[in-house]
C-alpha cells in the first residue's frame, strides 16, 4: 500500500477535519489499459496533493505479485499479489484488450469474497468481464467499454450492460475505460468530501467539465457522420438493430419514410457508399471484434452477422481485412 503519499503542488483546498484514508486497491491484468488506470488513480493523487492530506491511499496488485504488461507494451510493478483490503476499501479490476483470456477464476473468487465482505468493487474499460465470472452483476446496471460490449453479451446473455461512461448500483462501479474513469473517480471524491474539491481535482486534470453517469460513451451517430439528416441516421439505427438478420433494403427505406432510390442518393452525398457497400461494412466490424474478443467459431460469427454463407462471409472478411477469418482467429490465439 502505498502509504502517505502527499506530492507538493501551488494550489490548495482546506478541509475542515481530518479523514481516517480511504483504501483503494487496483487489480491489474493482463494487456490492461493504462490509459483508464492513470485516468482513475491520478484523481487520488490530486484529492491528496490539494488539500495535504492523506485522503486516499492505494495498492496495486496482480494475481501473483509480478509486474503487468499494459496493452500498449509497458509493464507496471505491483505493491503485491492478491491480498485482504481494509474495511470499506474499493476493489477495482483493471483490464484491457481480450479481457475474457485475461480474467482468471482466481481473481474472480477474490473479488466475489471482497465484495461478500463489504467492499466496493469495480470494473475499469473491461474490467465487468472479471465481475461478470465473479457472479456479482446479475441484475445490476454496469458498463463496460464500448467496443466489448457487443462480445461481453455473446459470453453473458443473461447480463445487460449499459453503454454509458460510467455506472454505479449500489457497491457495484464500473466505467468504460479512458478518460471515463476520470469522471467515475471524480464522483467518489464528491460523494466523499464535496464538490468544493472534486471541481478542484476537475480543474487540475484540465478534465473541465464532470460528466454525468449517464452520459454515452461515444459521440451521437449524427455527429459521427457530420450530419443531422434524421432520415439517414434512422436508416443507419436500423441497420445496427439488425445486423444478425438478412435485411431488404426496400422494407427499409418505407420504414425511414422514402424510396430506395431516395435513401441511394442520402448515402452518396452525405457518406460517399452505397448503403449496400455500408450495411457490409458494419457487420465486417462486427463480426471482427467477436472474433477478437469471444470463442465462437467462423460459422456462428457468419450467422450473428447476418451472413447466410460461410463462404460469402469469408470472402468478404479477406477483402475487408487481407486475410480469412479462419487466419485471423488463428492469429489473436
Amino acid at each position: 500500500m502505498r502509504e502517505g503519499l502527499v506530492p507538493h503542488g501551488v494550489a490548495h483546498i482546506p478541509l475542515d477535519e481530518q479523514h481516517d484514508p480511504v483504501h483503494v486497491a487496483f487489480v491489474l491484468l493482463p494487456n490492461m489499459s493504462m490509459l483508464a488506470f492513470s485516468a482513475a488513480i491520478e484523481p487520488l493523487r490530486v484529492a491528496n496533493q490539494l488539500t495535504g492530506q492523506v485522503l486516499f491511499r492505494w495498492t496495486a496488485m496482480s494475481e501473483d505479485g509480478g509486474p503487468v504488461a499494459c496493452s500498449n507494451g509497458l509493464e507496471i510493478n505491483v505493491d503485491c499479489a492478491l491480498e485482504e483490503t481494509d474495511a470499506g476499501a474499493y476493489v477495482f479490476v483493471c483490464s484491457g484488450v481480450q479481457p475474457e483470456k485475461a480474467t482468471s477464476q482466481k481473481v474472480a473468487d477474490w473479488v466475489r469474497h471482497q465484495w461478500r465482505t463489504g467492499r466496493t468493487v469495480g470494473g475499469l474499460c473491461t474490467g465487468a468481464y472479471t465481475l461478470a465470472r465473479a457472479g456479482i452483476l446479475k441484475g445490476k446496471c454496469f458498463t463496460l467499454h464500448w467496443e466489448n460490449i457487443l462480445p461481453f453479451q455473446e459470453s453473458y446473455p443473461d447480463l445487460d450492460p449499459s453503454e454509458q461512461l460510467y455506472a454505479i448500483d449500489g457497491r457495484i462501479m464500473t466505467c468504460g475505460g479512458g478518460a471515463a474513469a476520470t469522471d467515475l473517480f471524480l464522483k467518489i471524491i464528491y460523494e466523499r468530501f464535496g464538490p468544493i474539491l472534486s471541481e478542484a481535482v476537475l480543474n487540475m486534470c484540465l478534465h473541465f467539465v464532470h460528466r454525468s453517469e449517464q452520459d454515452s460513451q461515444q459521440s451521437s451517430l449524427s455527429a459521427s457522420l457530420g450530419t443531422r439528416n434524421a432520415k439517414l441516421v434512422q436508416i443507419i439505427g436500423l441497420f445496427d438493430q439488425h445486423l444478425d438478420e438478412a435485411l431488404n433494403l426496400d422494407d427499409v427505406a418505407g420504414q425511414a419514410g422514402i424510396s430506395r432510390r431516395q435513401m441511394e442518393r442520402l448515402f452518396n452525398r452525405h457518406i460517399g457508399k452505397t448503403p449496400k457497400q455500408y450495411l457490409m461494412d458494419l457487420r465486417l466490424q462486427r463480426a471482427r471484434a467477436l472474433m477478437a474478443e469471444t470463442d465462437l467459431s467462423v460459422s456462428e460469427v457468419a450467422a450473428a452477422c447476418g451472413f447466410e454463407a460461410v463462404s460469402h462471409f469469408s470472402k468478404r472478411f479477406r477483402e475487408r481485412f487481407g486475410m480469412s477469418p479462419y487466419a485471423f482467429s488463428i492469429g489473436r490465439g
